[in-house]
């Protein structure tokens, strides 16, 4: 896996090596004409020349395998590298100790503002978020190095109501290796936001906008390379509800599609870096709702509830065919366009990356339903969450026949 790299550094070593060395015999003989007399200035040559051109083969085939590769091609906007530069290995080693080690990346599903933000005194809605890189457990023993927005994967659900003027303040906290910057596909204007957002460590910025379409929108960073800020955990959902407000229901869920791509096996324990070669290739390790893979129900509703589930995906690769086992939507909001046509009774609905999507359905039998991913081999990724109904039972509806 490391061979290209091992390569290079060899190369880079053996080369300097030959090169001091023919430094000290054209520096004994004086001149140039006398050194080349000698035999023994031409053996360094001779390496320093091998060692040039292997380094340089070194670099044009290197395969982007490695997490977080010293030389890699991309043809994305910019030509930036789809991994990390290679001095922040070295700056991520050094202070990896100060990542902020958190104890529960996974957004609560539970935490859906119940109303449209509230605008201040002057008519403004004020938002503000953190950027911040963090050490976050994916499953027990299985540590990642999220990027985030407010230490959570998705970053906390927002709020706010068509027509409302806004005012987003992101700060990238200090202990960032890397600059942020957010994109709100809510947000009508140049990179969504993201222009106005660069920060690096430690600085802040904030900027103003209109939000003048309902629906449910996915925020994200935009830096650079975006699919590699995407998929360390650096997005979340908007709601812009339309003026009139959204029908009340008794339960509301945030719950988000994520793609972790790691080196390793599945099931690695530790820590474990990001691989570049596997986001290019679309194939993650973990599969996640809200950020890792679930250990206990953390959704909780009563026989006769109405839920509406916000649904988004992350990506950065993978189309989510979202389904509730055992239920059937009895209302959906197709990407999420409210005030367009819905579809009722329907078993699935696709979450596009970058997408969102909103559910309706009346709990009718109590159990343990299952989120997923109908693509089911990404429940064995961790593309699962549950859905506990507490209530009584409904033989009329469900209930066995015959003895058990």
């Amino acid at each position: 896996m490391f061979t290209f790299l091992i390569f290079e550094i060899l190369s880079a070593v053996v080369g300097i090596i030959a090169l001091g060395v023919l430094i000290v015999h054209l520096v004994r003989h004086n001149t140039a004409g006398a050194a080349l007399k000698k035999r023994g200035v031409y053996i360094p040559a001779i390496v320093l020349v091998i060692a040039f051109f292997s380094g340089l083969i070194a670099n044009k085939t290197y395969p982007p395998n490695f997490a977080m590769p010293a030389f890699m091609h991309s043809h994305a906007p910019g030509s930036v590298p789809a991994s990390i530069p290679f001095g922040k290995i070295i700056e991520f080693f050094k202070y990896k100790n100060r990542f902020e080690k958190v104890t529960d990346i996974g957004a609560n599903p539970n935490l859906v503002p119940e109303n449209s933000q509230t605008p201040d005194s002057d008519g403004i809605v004020r938002i503000s978020l953190t950027a911040q890189e963090v050490i976050g457990e994916i499953a027990p023993g299985i540590y990642f190095n999220y990027w985030t927005y407010n230490n959570q994967v998705p970053g906390p659900m927002l709020r706010v109501r068509e027509g409302d003027t806004i005012e987003l303040t992101l700060t990238n906290h200090p202990s960032s290796l890397h600059p942020h910057n957010i994109d709100l596909h809510a947000v009508t204007g140049p990179g969504g936001g993201a222009v106005l957002t660069n920060v690096k460590p430690g600085e802040t910025k904030t900027f103003k906008w209109k939000a003048l379409n309902p629906g449910l929108y996915v925020y994200h960073c935009a830096t650079p390379n975006v699919s590699t800020h995407n998929s360390h955990g650096q997005y979340g959902l908007i709601l812009v509800e339309p003026r009139e407000g959204l029908v009340k229901v008794d339960k509301e869920f945030y719950v988000m599609q994520g793609e972790l791509y790691t080196m390793g096996q599945l099931g690695k324990k530790g820590l474990v870096p990001f691989d570049s070669e596997a986001l290019l290739e679309g194939t993650p390790n973990y599969v996640t709702f809200n950020g890792k893979v679930e250990q206990v129900p953390r959704m909780h509703a009563k026989v006769g509830d109405t839920v509406r589930i916000y649904v988004g995906n992350g990506g950065v690769n993978l189309i989510s065919s979202f389904h509730v086992i055992g239920e059937i939507f009895d209302t959906v909001y197709p990407n999420a366009n409210i005030g367009g046509a819905l579809e009722y009774n329907t078993q699935a609905t696709a979450v596009l990356p970058g997408g969102a999507g909103i559910v309706e359905f009346k709990l009718d039998v109590p159990g343990k339903y299952l989120l997923v991913d109908h693509a089911l081999a990404r429940m064995n990724k961790g593309a699962w969450a549950v859905l506990e109904v507490t209530g009584d039972e409904n033989p009329d509806i469900f209930s066995p026949v015959g003895k058990e």
